[in-house]
């Protein structure tokens, strides 16, 4: 069974552009109704944008954990 589920933006590469997308999807969240369809996609681009700030954060020098 396969779904069609869009494919999911590619998230920029900067640290800098990951924090302003990630306070965008959190207020997305904060202002949807909790356990709607629009608060599950905002929580997950959020999960998905935190993986990749701590992918940068573990590749600087010192690392940012």
């Amino acid at each position: 069974m396969t779904t069609d589920k869009p494919a999911a933006e590619p998230l920029p590469s900067t640290r800098e552009e990951l924090l302003v997308l990630h306070r965008e999807a959190r207020q997305r969240r904060i202002n949807a109704e909790p356990g709607s369809h629009e608060w599950e996609q905002a929580s997950a681009e959020v999960g998905r944008i935190e993986v990749e700030i701590a992918r940068i954060e573990r590749e600087m020098t010192p690392p940012r954990i």
